[in-house]
């Protein structure tokens, strides 16, 4: 009696237990979550990417579309009548003048209004201050399109971009040009070195 009840004893034991078959499709199911879960932020990150990528092609698109069509450059153009009566004109100098949109009036500033009262992009166009600058898709600003030295020392029509994720900005300058953050068309402003600090968001020009 005394013999039986330890064999009972033993056999509810092992039965309260997980198998190493059962320990195995665990593991397997938990690898399986993680796997899909990194996948999503991979899938998540590459639609975020290209997304910032269109944008800037959009905005190339809009000077070009602009240009083509009141033969001028926005924030520049001297003749606005084509535009509206509230436009406020540029000094028609072939140049986009000023840095980052942030003073009102600056023709920088006026390039948003001019695309906004041509219709080539969305937006109040009688917003002509810091207020113009649309966000990308990291949720920095596109400050401005302007006619500059900035970055790589070339005066060039640039896009000033503000606050990309140095990860973003080392793929993008690696896919659309030379990949030395100091040099080329895509240039950071301020900083050191030939690459990007993944670790922190940079000011990013881009040239026309």
């Amino acid at each position: 009696m005394k013999h039986k009840n330890i064999k009972a004893l033993s056999n509810s034991s092992r039965q309260s237990g997980f198998t190493l078959v059962e320990i195995a499709i665990v593991l397997v199911i938990i690898g399986l979550i993680l796997g899909g879960v990194l996948k999503g932020q991979v899938l998540i990150e590459n639609a975020k990417y290209k997304s910032f990528v269109k944008q800037i092609e959009s905005y190339r698109a809009a000077v070009y579309t602009f240009q083509d069509t009141y033969r001028g450059l926005p924030g520049d153009l001297l003749n606005v009548s084509a535009l509206d009566a509230a436009a406020t004109a540029g000094d028609g100098d072939g140049l986009i003048e000023g840095g980052f949109c942030d003073i009102s009036g600056e023709e920088v500033c006026k390039v948003w209004s001019h695309l906004r009262y041509a219709g080539i992009i969305s937006g109040d166009p009688g917003d002509v201050d810091a207020t113009a600058s649309p966000t990308h898709t990291y949720g920095g600003l596109v400050s401005s399109i302007g006619t500059g030295n900035w970055a790589n020392g070339k005066t060039q029509i640039k896009i000033l971009t503000k606050g990309i994720p140095g990860d973003v900005a080392q793929r993008y300058d690696n896919e659309f040009d030379d990949g030395d953050a100091s040099t080329g068309s895509i240039a950071r402003y301020g900083g050191s070195g030939t690459t990007y600090n993944a670790d922190s968001s940079h000011d990013v020009f881009i040239a026309l």
